[in-house]
């Protein structure tokens, strides 16, 4: 590992730890402060506020890590804008998991709005979120999604799982994310079965 990704990575570290040292509990906490970490130190592909309202992100953090200190947040507020062009397939993508959410908590809407934001990136979902590894990103789709997690038996990679979804819903049975082609990882996905 470079110097400065071992800095990166130690400063995301920092802000992580700050975060969760006013954690709620709650079972997004970790999730949310992977991604918030990793985008304030310019990881993971989310535009500004992680994809949310800048309002919306207010209440994320009011909720998840009451009286953290504005300064641990960073530069959540930067990043690219959603070209227009991807706004319909956000939506999609909204709908379909706010359709699959678990009903527990309003989190599930931030997190369905989130990686519907995480969707429109370039590399593997959890990459693109922020999250530090797979798992992460599994174990929040159980938690948030659980039906629609239930429903990706053969554990395909989520983005590739996600945009099939919306295919089969439109009747369209070889689908792959918008992305796949540039994907280190293409021959893995779309190896023979």
């Amino acid at each position: 590992m470079s110097a400065l990704a071992q800095d990166l990575t130690r400063d995301a570290g920092r802000v992580f730890d700050r975060l969760m040292a006013r954690a709620i509990g709650a079972g997004n906490d970790r999730a949310f402060a992977c991604m918030i970490a990793s985008r304030a130190l310019g990881g993971g592909s989310l535009p500004a506020w992680l994809g949310l309202a800048p309002a919306a992100f207010a209440a994320l953090v009011d909720q998840h890590f009451p009286g953290v200190s504005p300064d641990v947040l960073g530069a959540v507020d930067g990043g690219p804008p959603l070209p227009e062009s991807r706004r319909a397939e956000r939506e999609e993508l909204l709908a379909l998991l706010l359709d699959q959410r678990a009903g527990a908590s309003l989190s599930e809407v931030w997190m369905a709005e989130v990686i519907a934001a995480g969707c429109m990136g370039g590399d593997h979902l959890w990459q693109d979120l922020g999250l530090w590894d797979r798992t992460e990103l599994t174990d929040l789709m159980w938690r948030n999604f659980p039906a629609l997690a239930a429903r990706n038996e053969r554990d395909m990679k989520w983005k590739r799982f996600l945009y099939q979804q919306l295919c089969l819903a439109e009747g369209i049975y070889v689908c792959r994310a918008p992305s796949c082609e540039q994907c280190a990882d293409y021959h893995v996905c779309f190896a023979p079965d």
